[in-house]
């Protein structure tokens, strides 16, 4: 059974084949769903994971052994005229809209207070809020479906106190209030959003000293994969979650924060 058959998919910040862009995929492709993913890659090569040069080509081959359509497209979220471009794309390529929006891409640079500047203030804003309310703008203004679906992927800034991740946490928090705001006007529209926390999550950031120092704040013993996330995903794509909207949902296995 491929319950997303004939659905259309775009999934933002998809650069590495660890990371819970690339999970989500995988999860929806496995039901049928074509794909079309985004990805920038020099903001991985700024980052200490990295990304390797064929690493984009390399989850597209793979999505495509589910039997599903996959395309891929590099776009700098900073930049406005990329929702434009992706959205043209798509219209071209697959002469239609997508049914489903995951809006997954983020800006994460570490700073806090003392630290805090006007430009990664900026930076983080232009990805984190601008790109994602535009994607979500524009998703909506093209849909011409009878159900869609929009996810975002939020931090646990209300799970606990994250005050060296200042300007993540402030722009991150934005698709919380995004979710709430929007679900009544959007359900009108056939189209549910929703948004999951998918708690620290071994996609690939983390090294062996965070590992370990994280690893006893689960109590089932194992730390958050980036399936665990798409898995979610899946469920909120589906039909089953129809009447789900307007939720944050906190998938972290029982991660216990600095407070607990």
């Amino acid at each position: 059974m491929k319950p997303l058959k004939d659905k259309l998919a775009l999934v933002t910040g998809v650069s590495r084949t660890n990371g819970i862009g690339a999970a989500i995929c995988r999860e929806l492709a496995q039901k049928g769903a074509d794909i079309v993913f985004t990805y920038w890659t020099n903001y991985d090569d700024e980052m200490p994971w990295g990304v390797a040069e064929d690493e984009q080509e390399k989850i597209k081959a793979e999505l495509e052994t589910f039997g599903v359509r996959v395309e891929k497209i590099e776009l700098d979220l900073m930049d406005t005229e990329s929702i434009s471009i992706v959205f043209n794309y798509i219209k071209q390529t697959f002469h239609s809209s997508p049914d489903i929006l995951v809006n997954n891409a983020a800006f994460s640079v570490n700073d806090n207070l003392e630290t805090i500047s006007a430009d990664k203030l900026d930076q983080h804003y232009f990805v984190n809020v601008r790109a994602v309310t535009l994607l979500t703008q524009a998703f909506v203004q093209a849909f011409s479906n009878k159900q869609g679906r929009i996810i975002n992927i939020a931090t646990g800034w209300s799970r606990g106190q994250m005050p060296e991740e200042l300007s993540y946490v402030l722009t991150k928090s934005t698709v919380e209030t995004l979710t709430y705001t929007l679900s009544s006007s959007l359900a009108a529209k056939g189209i549910t959003i929703n948004t999951i926390n998918p708690g620290p999550t071994n996609s690939g950031w983390m090294n062996d000293k965070v590992k370990a120092e994280l690893l006893p704040r689960f109590p089932t013993g194992r730390l958050g994969e980036p399936s665990d996330a798409a898995k979610l995903a899946g469920f909120l794509v589906s039909e089953d979650a129809a009447w789900i909207t307007g939720q944050v949902i906190h998938s972290e296995g029982g991660f216990k924060n600095g407070d607990d």
